[in-house]
């Protein structure tokens, strides 16, 4: 994989009336596809939704705050869910990591075929008394035309998404990235026009990862004659925060009898991070003491 670092860029255009984002996520997706032992197609679902979910973390603006995005959908692939936060720091699980399916009718990646019809469910937690959740179904599965459709049906923000990842012929990820371009309420008409029609004329988001365009150049190209503002850099990253006290607190959620069943055993627990994969092994010591604690 690329030895660049992921980053997204967040940009204005057209004085302020178009707010834009484009990553390149290709380390992020790889290191999620070596964790999970993910398939081509669903290293591409992963892939996609953890770019669009790097891309609106870095739009929150607390330090605190949380965004998870899931997706429940009947085909094979079964649910995705995808956490980030505001560093646009990244990490997520598919149900099925394994699942195969034969190309599209376009020779792609069957990303809609595998995650099949369901819901779109993206909640904020921003420090408030109640997070914020939105929730679609899903219009294709592709992801990127169903962040399109969340963004405009649940936040009422006009927006265009793009998502892509591209394998090589090992497996491995080649390129990753994308762009999530939104109106802003001021926006005219003869901007909201000039835009559609510029962007009927850009090809899919993974043709232009694969010519090697960095963030920059895709939004320079799809906002030629703009006045295009690049704002700020943002790395983004592949980022587990499990932790051995975190591990601690989920051994107590499971309550005083399986605890103390877990003693009488008298073997030691291993725990896995279901997001890195992290092992956390307690002796029978340890979860005496645990129990004695939960008292």
């Amino acid at each position: 994989m690329s030895s660049l670092q992921d980053y997204i860029v967040r940009a204005s255009a057209a004085d302020g009336q178009i707010r834009a984002f484009a990553a390149t996520t290709g380390n992020l997706v790889e290191r999620a596809r070596k964790i999970h032992g993910t398939s081509p197609v669903a290293t591409a679902a992963l892939g996609r939704l953890l770019t669009g979910a790097a891309m609106m973390g870095s739009m929150m603006k607390g330090r605190a705050d949380v965004l998870t995005v899931q997706i429940m959908g009947d085909g094979p692939i079964g649910s995705l869910t995808v956490t980030a936060d505001s560093m646009a720091r990244v990490k997520g699980i598919v149900q099925n990591p394994e699942v195969m399916l034969p190309p599209s009718k376009e020779g792609k990646l069957d990303v809609g075929g595998a995650v099949g019809t369901g819901m779109l469910r993206v909640i904020k937690d921003l420090g408030l008394k109640e997070p914020y959740i939105g929730e679609i179904e899903l219009i294709s599965g592709e992801i990127a035309e169903d962040f399109t459709y969340y963004f405009a049906a649940s936040e009422q923000v006009p927006s265009s998404v793009a998502l892509g990842v591209l394998m090589n012929r090992d497996n491995t990820v080649a390129q990753a990235g994308g762009f999530i371009i939104q109106l802003m309420p001021d926006a005219t008409e003869e901007v909201i026009s000039h835009l559609e029609q510029k962007l009927t004329e850009v090809t899919a988001v993974s043709g232009l990862l694969e010519e090697g365009m960095t963030p920059e150049e895709i939004l320079e190209y799809i906002f030629a004659g703009f006045d295009l503002k690049i704002l700020d850099k943002i790395p983004t990253s592949y980022y587990c925060n499990c932790s051995r006290e975190r591990v601690e607190k989920a051994l107590l959620s499971l309550g005083h009898n399986e605890l103390a069943s877990m003693v009488d055993d008298g073997e030691p627990i291993t725990m896995n991070c279901h997001f890195c994969n992290k092992s956390y092994t307690f002796s029978v010591e340890e979860v005496s003491a645990i129990l004695k604690n939960a008292r």
